[in-house]
């Protein structure tokens, strides 16, 4: 295999691949209330984070999207349709932007228009 063939591996950080949900339509996580994430996902000891409030619900779904390692996480945390709605405000690193982008080009479609 010669290099130009060889995958492109997007990182959410050195030595973290990014982990990207084959459909937006199986992200079903929470929409509304109170989430705690796991400790994996956020070492902080506050935990929960009100979906009710725009910036909680950017700086949940910015960790989860950089330090998930298995697409259930995604699955558990992530909303398709509100991934879609607040991608475009999302700080997220480049890696995890371009990775997203490149499996679900709606994303980048969002992304491009909302810039």
């Amino acid at each position: 295999m010669s290099a130009s063939a060889a995958p492109v591996v997007h990182l959410a950080r050195p030595h973290r691949q990014v982990v990207v949900a084959g459909t937006l339509a199986e992200l079903r996580g929470p929409t509304c209330g109170l989430v705690e994430l796991p400790l994996r996902l956020w070492w902080h000891p506050h935990r929960a984070f009100d979906l009710g409030q725009r910036t909680m619900l950017l700086w949940m779904y910015e960790n989860v999207l950089r330090e998930s390692i298995r697409v259930d996480e995604l699955r558990a945390f992530i909303d398709g349709a509100t991934l879609v709605r607040v991608w475009p405000d999302l700080n997220l690193p480049r890696g995890v932007r371009a990775a997203w982008e490149a499996r679900h080009p709606r994303l980048r479609v969002l992304f491009a228009t909302a810039a």
